[in-house]
């Protein structure tokens, strides 16, 4: 796995935390500059915590058997012609 695919994962986590991070700030009735500070200082430490986390993880080759989002664990394509 590349510097690619880790850098798209952590963009992944940190655009999903961003949205329910904000809008759990905006649903509190904050206001929206305050919800998207909010959400884009805990979203980095988030997206940070958790790619580096699974990068450890790959590293020691201890995969996730639930997600199978690496490819390692990513099952081979079928053959579809017969």
């Amino acid at each position: 796995m590349g510097t690619a695919f880790w850098i798209r994962r952590f963009l992944l986590v940190f655009a999903g935390a961003l949205v329910i991070i904000s809008g759990a700030q905006l649903a509190k009735g904050n206001t929206l500059e305050y919800s998207l500070t909010e959400g884009l200082l805990w979203s980095a430490v988030t997206a940070a915590v958790f790619t580096a986390v699974r990068i450890y993880k790959s590293r020691k080759g201890e995969h996730c058997a639930i997600c199978a989002d690496t490819p390692e664990m990513r099952p081979p394509p079928r053959d579809t012609q017969a």
